[in-house]
């Protein structure tokens, strides 16, 4: 199948869950304090500013190197991400439900330790599956992620061959496209994941080589926040997932 000029995710920035979830996680709370529902979390007023210096960065592409189309996560917090970082930009933007986060079903906002404490069963199930292949009750493996994103790039390829596009989702995305673009194992998957924690709104991306196979050419890269003076910040999703 023809490839892509280039290809590029963003991570959301910084959301008002992302701030609650790592203030439970480092008090010890079972649950995380949430106020909306996943679709619907905002950005934090850090979050916005990284949307605005991922602006400035985007401007300062080259012509030759500008994003020919954005898709975008349906959830707020990366809608909101998308609608400042293209701001003048001309870049044309459409919504596609499936760059949308994980969905974890019964563990959803919960921490780690709510998920050990209230779901022992589901802790210990998932810790004998693994990462890539558990999907607690009413939500989504990882392999369920891949399946849908597969089927976004077989459709980006066939509607944009040639052109360069630019995504904006979530952190488990992130690492799901460097599977399917890349070829990893799940050994290599599941490595990097313990390795890294997606910044948000950092770059990830990959142009197209001599035999138009994508290559990888960043990954998890926020320079160009540091040149803004727009903090770095990893925190996890609205969720976290028993270890």
């Amino acid at each position: 199948m023809a490839e892509l000029a280039a290809l590029w995710i963003v991570r959301h920035g910084e959301s008002t869950a992302n701030v609650a979830a790592s203030t439970a996680e480092s008090t010890g709370a079972e649950l995380i304090d949430l106020t909306h529902r996943d679709a619907d979390v905002p950005l934090s007023a850090t979050g916005e500013q990284q949307a605005r210096a991922t602006a400035r960065w985007l401007a300062g592409l080259p012509a030759q190197r500008r994003p020919d189309v954005a898709v975008v996560s349906p959830y707020l917090r990366a809608g909101r991400t998308a609608e400042l970082a293209l701001a003048g930009t001309g870049i044309p933007a459409s919504v596609d439900e499936r760059l949308r986060d994980r969905e974890l079903g019964i563990l959803d906002g919960l921490t780690g330790h709510g998920v050990t404490r209230r779901f022992p069963d589901e802790a210990a199930r998932r810790r004998r599956l693994g990462k890539f292949y558990y999907r607690p009750p009413g939500g989504e493996s990882w392999t369920d992620v891949a399946l849908r994103l597969r089927t976004l790039l077989g459709d980006l390829r066939r509607d944009h061959q040639g052109r360069r596009v630019l995504l904006f989702g979530h952190d488990a995305l992130v690492f799901l496209l460097r599977y399917l673009v890349e070829g990893l194992t799940e050994a290599e998957l599941t490595g990097l994941t313990r390795e890294h924690l997606i910044a948000n709104c950092s770059v990830t991306g990959w142009s197209a080589d001599a035999a138009g196979r994508l290559t990888l050419d960043t990954f998890n890269d926020v320079t160009h926040l540091h040149a803004q003076g727009a903090p770095p910040t990893t925190e996890d999703e609205v969720h976290a997932e028993p270890v």
